[in-house]
């Protein structure tokens, strides 16, 4: 089984940070469905943000199981060494570190995957975050900066020397962002490179997809992002299909009332009624993608009121159990 530091996780299966996505009530949703680690949005490191209402969501892990892992991100090595700090102060068992946004925003700061290009820079910010906290420090990366630069192997070498206790790899560089084949291929030389735990991320949206990346590359688990939007069975299904060859019944139409009844609810209690109507229509909006509901959902985005977006759910699968729902 997947163990990062002291931690052994309950699967081999992670779910990636994703900004605006990853909060407290999706992460506690994954955690339900059997995923191992569920790691936190990126929180920047510079103080003078920490106290903004946006990073102290991202710093709500109230109630969530162990172990707590919260990504950071930025590009000076003391900023980020106090980042790691507070975080751990806060709770943090685990503190990631972000190398693998292709964000312009965030690039263009010289943070994310553009601090690929920087190697000595990359050695500095490391040894300053694992020597500032007594927790495990993880680092998630891409292929290289660009198809002509795929260093990988030698950042994750950088890293095992630094102390990182694990390493998430996105199959792409910098410049493909999120298009283009994923380098599985570069994924398992990374492996070959290091001794510690290698995360596989990269387009793996089924069961099979999952058993066959960790078979080509040899990684120690799988990260799931953009797959499980609107989708948290996706981690049971790739935990039993990757312990026992066999696959769950895919959910009905019952368990999607109720668990998007759930998360709705969930969403309005964590984030209040004004913010709670707002970013519940984007996740509600991915189980209604996957419902292939595309009417419903310009209806759902057009509600105002927490109570409005609760009536409306129950009437959609009213309707959708006496098939009067058009896709």
């Amino acid at each position: 089984m997947l163990a990062i530091g002291p931690y052994s996780l309950s699967s081999n299966t992670v779910l990636a940070p994703m900004a605006g996505v990853t909060d407290r009530p999706f992460r506690q949703l994954c955690r339900r469905f059997g995923v191992g680690l569920a790691v936190s949005e990126m929180v920047i490191s510079d103080p003078r943000l920490w106290h903004s209402p946006k990073t102290r969501y991202r710093l709500d892990h109230q109630g969530e199981h162990t172990p707590r892992s919260v990504q950071i991100v930025g590009s000076d090595p003391a900023m980020m060494a106090a980042a790691a700090h507070h975080n751990a102060a806060q709770g943090a068992q685990i503190i990631d570190i972000n190398m693998g946004c292709p964000a312009k925003k965030v690039c263009k700061k010289a943070a994310g995957s553009a601090l690929m290009q920087d190697e000595a820079l990359v050695a500095d910010i490391l040894r300053a975050t694992v020597a500032a906290v007594d927790v495990p420090v993880t680092l998630k990366l891409r292929t290289g900066w660009n198809l002509d630069n795929r260093n990988a192997p030698t950042i994750a070498r950088i890293a095992e020397d630094a102390g990182i206790s694990a390493l998430a790899v996105h199959g792409r560089t910098r410049a493909c962002a999120f298009k283009g084949a994923v380098e599985y291929d570069t994924i398992g030389a990374v492996k070959a490179a290091v001794t510690i735990p290698v995360i596989a991320n990269g387009d793996i949206c089924t069961p099979r997809q999952a058993s066959e990346v960790l078979a080509q590359t040899g990684a120690d688990g799988v990260m799931i992002g953009r797959a499980a939007q609107g989708n948290p069975w996706l981690f049971r299904a790739i935990n039993q299909f990757l312990a026992q060859g066999t696959l769950p019944p895919e959910p009905g139409i019952d368990e999607y009332q109720q668990l998007m009844l759930e998360h709705l609810s969930a969403l309005h209690a964590f984030y209040g009624d004004y913010l709670g109507v707002r970013i519940a229509r984007k996740h509600i909006g991915w189980y209604l993608e996957h419902l292939q509901a595309r009417d419903f959902r310009r209806q759902f985005n057009r509600l105002a009121s927490q109570q409005a977006q609760l009536d409306a759910i129950h009437e959609f699968f009213n309707q959708y159990q006496q098939g009067d729902i058009a896709a």
